[in-house]
């Protein structure tokens, strides 16, 4: 809440005004100065999953009033984000430039009343004095400023567009936001806003200022730490699942120990007062836990119709039947490509050569043997491979490293003989005769 010295007149708690009482609206109002990063969407998710939880709506408002730094394709690139997460939003967007004339009226009102002055055609906010300024932050409990901290700041600039403090508090009130999600870097200019929402006699909102995200080095979120956009991640083969399930996770966290939760039993499981203070770390390396574990908890007809979509060369049927041996080894569906090219691609051998470490001689004794194999399945085939390995006193890393690289060219490959097996007797021979023959 807003509180006020003696001198000032009071204004009434948020948390017990309407925005408590009121059905809860949340927004997400990004600048469209450039793709979203994961953090940033973050806070988009925050606010869905809150607005889901209490029945509420999540509304998308488009901060375009900084002309200088506008990107033309930003805005399709922010729905396509919200889009890929399943964060749906109530309403048509809002954009501020199609609002300029609600602005300019509401800078009339503070003309009025003397509380702003032109600077070189722009209009100032003039900062009282000796003033104490605290509201209840949902995240961080009671936050105080002194005004004598502050200096007067624009409200309307003087190519008529508004700043970001002016319009984000006529938008929020005019369109009913209840809860203010962002992050906290934020925190210190919301006294500004109080002192705009007490210029017009409106009531604040709940204020939820959540930490910031930060890289492995503990500083601000970067592009090789990790900050890109959920597009990318997407296009990397991230699942959107698994996002929605590690982005919750940075800075919140449920009541117990559990991890894998879907959006559904995120926004079941939400709740403000879970917000953790600090600021989380962005580990890619638990991005990929949570993605290698949506990938093994996919029904196998859903992963193999996404593993079709990404390779469309590759036939769903197919695929089923490489899913079983390479689906727990998949961290992303990238991976699939990699590890399933031995059953699509011949393999270039000149590429990693030099670590098939089996002789000639070795080679051809495989093949020999595996030729006289009636029932072609993996039971078999293994019982071969490994006779020839004892007999010749091999490593089992030497063995199959060599026959993954005959197979598929690769150093890293599904487990071999099932691979075999699927491959065929045929095929696989001819691979293998074909890496006996560069040895020669």
């Amino acid at each position: 809440m807003l509180k006020a010295t003696e001198t000032e007149p009071k204004i009434a708690s948020s948390k017990s005004s309407a925005a408590k009482s009121q059905k809860v609206r949340v927004r997400y109002a990004p600048s469209p100065t450039g793709i979203p990063h994961i953090g940033n969407i973050r806070t988009a998710l925050f606010n869905y999953l809150f607005a889901k939880k209490e029945q509420g709506q999540f509304l998308l408002r488009i901060e375009d009033t900084d002309r200088t730094r506008l990107v033309p394709e930003a805005v399709e690139k922010i729905k396509e984000s919200l889009s890929l997460l399943g964060l749906d939003f109530h309403e048509e967007e809002m954009y501020q430039s199609k609002r300029l004339d609600v602005y300019k009226k509401h800078l009339e009102i503070l003309k009025e009343k003397k509380l702003v002055y032109e600077d070189e055609g722009a209009w100032r906010f003039k900062i009282p004095k000796n003033k104490k300024l605290s509201w209840d932050d949902a995240v961080h409990g009671n936050v105080e400023f002194k005004s004598d901290v502050l200096e007067d700041f624009v409200t309307l600039k003087s190519d008529g567009y508004p700043t970001y403090h002016f319009a984000n508090v006529i938008d929020d009130h005019q369109t009913q936001i209840t809860h203010v999600f962002r992050g906290d870097e934020w925190i210190p200019s919301t006294p500004k806003h109080l002192l705009l929402y007490q210029a017009f006699g409106w009531e604040p909102p709940i204020f939820v200022h959540v930490p910031a995200i930060l890289g492995t080095d503990h500083k601000k979120l970067s592009k090789r730490q990790g900050a890109k956009s959920v597009i990318e991640f997407v296009e990397e083969g991230y699942l959107p699942e698994a996002i929605i399930n590690f982005l919750a996770f940075l800075g919140w966290a449920p009541k117990d120990e559990r991890e894998i939760f879907t959006q559904t039993e995120l926004a079941q499981e939400f709740s403000i007062d879970r917000i953790n203070k600090n600021s989380p770390i962005f580990n890619v390396e638990k991005l990929n836990w949570f993605n290698k574990e949506w990938i093994k908890n996919l029904q196998s007809d859903d992963l193999a119709r996404r593993i079709n979509e990404r390779y469309p060369r590759y036939s769903e049927e197919k695929i089923n039947q490489i899913l079983p041996i390479v689906k727990d080894r998949m961290v992303t569906l990238d991976d699939f490509g990699l590890l399933g090219a031995l059953f699509f691609e011949k393999p270039n051998l000149k590429e990693n050569q030099k670590d098939i470490t089996i002789t000639q001689q070795q080679f051809e004794e495989i093949i020999t043997d595996l030729i006289k194999i009636n029932a072609w399945n993996e039971e078999e085939i293994s019982k071969i491979v490994q006779s020839v390995m004892e007999k010749n006193n091999l490593q089992k890393a030497q063995m199959y490293r060599s026959i993954g690289i005959a197979l598929s060219g690769k150093l890293v490959t599904p487990p071999i003989f099932p691979a075999m097996e699927i491959l065929g007797k045929e095929e696989t021979l001819t691979r293998l005769n074909e890496a006996a023959n560069s040895k020669r």
